[in-house]
């Protein structure tokens, strides 16, 4: 099933959300699904039912901006990839536990790239480092991929964000997800080589693998 791919380069958060939904708005039948890859300048985004509490030291150098997806507080910035899904899930006969086991499927395949092993955790949505992984202990369950989604009148928006080579401190400043003391991990501090162009390819290869798309 045919999907378009743009690649967006850096976007400020909130022009590309209010994109998002006009494009879901305004779509029909025939409307072609659309995958966008880019990076943000720092934001945290604070979910639909999200506790502005989990901000812990606010900073006014980064703005927080509440949206409309599930989940708690997140942070997006350089050095990592952020993946919008605009899906018809009806056209694909995609129920959403579905979608969200596959776009994790996708995370944890693109982490296995690059050597990394990467785990789903019941009840949090995401990717987080297991075990398995040649990592120092203190990192084991460690938060490397957040997912988010937004569904209406069948389709969805909103998508996923993986750590590759960030400024990690700003997540320092939150409950990431609403967790207190949980660790954000990227793919470099993991001695990862891998640029964020390698890794987006790879995992927009995992997704059109899960998702059956031909672009």
């Amino acid at each position: 099933m045919k999907i378009i791919i743009r690649h967006l380069g850096v976007q400020e958060y909130l022009p590309t959300y209010e994109a998002m939904k006009s494009f879901t708005a305004s779509r029909t039948e025939e409307t072609p699904d659309e995958i966008w890859v880019l990076q943000h300048p720092p934001t945290y985004t604070l979910g639909q039912a999200g506790d502005p509490a989990h901000l812990l030291k606010p900073d006014t150098n980064i703005p927080l901006v509440p949206i409309d997806r599930g989940g708690q507080i997140t942070y997006h910035g350089p050095g990592q990839v952020v993946v919008y899904l605009l899906l018809d899930l009806r056209r694909r006969r995609l129920f959403v536990r579905d979608l969200v086991n596959r776009i994790e499927q996708a995370i944890i395949d693109t982490l296995a790239d690059s050597g990394v092993v990467g785990i789903r955790k019941p009840g949090a949505p995401g990717i987080y480092l297991d075990e398995g992984s040649d990592i120092p202990p203190d990192l084991i369950g460690a938060k490397i991929a957040a997912l988010g989604l937004k569904v209406t009148k069948q389709c969805c928006y909103h998508g996923l964000a993986l750590n590759v080579a960030m400024d990690l401190q700003p997540f320092e400043a939150i409950n990431p997800c609403g967790y207190a003391g949980l660790k954000t991990i990227d793919l470099r501090t993991l001695g990862v080589s891998d640029n964020i162009n390698i890794v987006a390819k790879n995992i927009l290869s995992h997704l059109s693998q899960q998702l059956e798309v031909r672009s």
